[in-house]
């Protein structure tokens, strides 16, 4: 029963179609605006033809959105993905980029199965599992490699092949020789991103930055003549005043998106050759792993946004994703998310159920039949920049600030995590940094056995009054029973987390509970927390923290 303080809830369906078709169209093309550059970029950093990135927002789009369990978040290629998928293109691809792509391509099509079954045999609330802290590290990793990648395509420079560490040492080398036409491309387009993100205008906030940058690259493409090669000198006088730039640097169509024109001909079909070698299947595990956990986190962030306050169904959702993942991966298409940014923007225009995915993938559709040389007009500089901005907002200082508020325990884990991923890879950094919040969590005094056990009750008073009493350590690899517990309570009644024999509380689960209370209460109960700690390991409000003296229970 809906809360009498909640918004009337949209219908949904057909009939849902029927009452809002007006608000979901118009928030389906602002976000078809945003999405298209973006699925153009994200798909040739993962190595992929740019029409992977389309499909896969078609298929997003206009599938997924009608067998998913969310209400309005917005799925297609994102780029949290970027650096699973390109690592899948080159390990298993040897150099051949084409059959790398097909290869990957089965990769996706057996990760989207598993996320099928993990739907099916309701393994969601399985991305509680990984700690906050490790979580905003991989994303944090993952920025960082997309920003060393993209500034050398966004400056026009091929930097040297060699370990990560060696492209980001070459970022200087590749400001001093850059390609000055589409070094100009790219870095206007990301300080106009810059300025676009400041200014509060209500006007100039309703057009996407991304759709303004697209289209200062086109211009800025058609000025220096792109589409023909050629060679272009540097006056005299600006090669003595800089004494940098190279008198003469060539161009031409290779710095445009290369899109067939003929939009049948952008199907590709996967490759299963590779399924008995072990790098296939580590491709398919970080796609399912990665995809599978940026999904559930955009889903429960972006339900926290619904003005509706409604709560998405997490095995329908990361079901509904995997069997997009199956079909896009194949005809060609890149793997797929549930994307924050996108589905943040999708609630700002004023979405109001799933047919506002369907029609930014429709939209989607209808532009790359009708307008291929369009696409085919955009520099892959005025992409790079974009992507560039998305690393930085993935890594950015606020984002190390953030996590240092809460606690230098879990600052120390952000930072292990980011460093593993940096130096060997994504699955092994993740571990890393679980492996290190475990050994934090024991050197305190957890026992052992309350690692993976939870121990807590649920005793009901009278018809209204519900207690739940926790004893013990309740940490990110013990708690799903009570958290499945707590999800699981009727509505509108008085509960009360009983904290007093409780022993450490890690920063996941103070972030859930406190979510969970919110959430409680928006829906007409009331909630209510006892229990001092004897230490909080920061001034932060979902710090860590230790309650009474630890018990095993027996």
């Amino acid at each position: 029963m809906t809360h009498p303080s909640l918004p009337v809830q949209p219908a949904t369906g057909l009939a849902g179609l029927k009452q809002n078709w007006r608000d979901d169209m118009l928030s389906g093309f602002l976000v078809f605006l945003i999405a298209l550059p973006l699925c153009l970029g994200i798909a040739m950093a993962s190595g992929l033809p740019p029409m992977a990135g389309i499909l896969s927002a078609i298929v997003g789009g206009i599938i997924v959105s009608r067998i998913n369990g969310s209400y309005v978040t917005i799925t297609g290629p994102a780029a949290g993905l970027i650096v699973v998928i390109l690592d899948a293109v080159e390990t298993m691809g040897n150099g051949d980029p084409i059959a790398g792509y097909r290869f990957a391509l089965a990769a996706i099509v057996v990760a989207g199965i598993f996320q099928i079954l993990m739907g099916i045999f309701k393994v969601g609330s399985l991305s509680a599992f990984f700690p906050t802290s490790v979580v905003h590290g991989m994303l944090a990793a993952i920025g960082i490699i997309i920003m060393t990648k993209q500034i050398h395509v966004m400056l026009g420079v091929t930097p040297d092949p060699g370990s990560l560490f060696s492209s980001m040492a070459q970022i200087p080398h590749s400001f001093i020789n850059m390609n000055l036409e589409i070094g100009v491309i790219g870095i206007s387009g990301l300080l106009l991103l810059i300025l676009w993100n400041q200014l509060q205008h209500p006007f100039f906030r309703k057009i996407p930055g991304p759709i303004v940058v697209v289209s200062l690259g086109i211009g800025l493409g058609l000025f220096f003549d792109l589409a023909h090669r050629h060679i272009y000198h540097l006056p005299a006088q600006l090669q003595m005043l800089t004494n940098i730039f190279a008198g003469e640097e060539s161009v031409g169509p290779a710095y445009l998106v290369a899109i067939s024109e003929h939009f049948m001909s952008s199907f590709y079909f996967p490759d299963f050759s590779k399924v008995p070698t072990l790098e296939f299947w580590v491709a398919v595990i970080s796609i399912c792993l990665v995809g599978s956990l940026e999904s559930l986190l955009t889903t429960v962030a972006v339900d926290k946004l619904d003005p509706y306050k409604r709560k998405s169904n997490l095995d329908r959702d990361i079901m509904g994703v995997g069997a997009g993942n199956t079909l896009s991966g194949l005809i060609g298409g890149s793997a797929m998310i549930s994307e924050v940014v996108r589905s943040s923007a999708n609630i700002g225009n004023g979405a109001k159920t799933g047919w506002a995915n369907f029609f930014h993938g429709s939209f989607m559709l209808l532009f790359v039949i009708l307008f291929p040389r369009v696409i085919h007009s955009i520099p892959l500089a005025a992409l790079a920049a974009l992507l560039v901005y998305v690393g930085f907002q993935l890594a950015a200082p606020k984002e190390f600030i953030k996590v240092l508020q809460v606690g230098s325990e879990q600052f120390f884990m952000f930072v292990v995590t980011i460093i593993g991923v940096l130096a060997t890879d994504l699955l092994i950094g993740v571990a890393i940094g679980i492996v290190v919040k475990l050994t934090i969590h024991m050197l305190r005094g957890v026992w052992l056995s309350n690692l993976f056990k939870i121990h807590f009750s649920i005793d009901e008073h009278g018809d209204d009054e519900i207690t739940v009493k926790l004893d013990g350590s309740a940490l990110f690899t013990n708690f799903l029973p009570f958290k499945k517990a707590l999800d699981n309570l009727p509505g509108g009644k008085k509960v009360t987390l009983d904290l007093t024999n409780a022993y450490l509380i890690d920063h996941t689960v103070m972030e859930y509970m406190h979510d969970f209370m919110h959430d409680y209460e928006a829906h007409g109960g009331q909630a209510k927390q006892l229990g001092d700690a004897i230490h909080t390991f920061s001034d932060h409000d979902l710090a860590a923290r230790l309650m009474t003296p630890d018990a095993r229970k027996k």
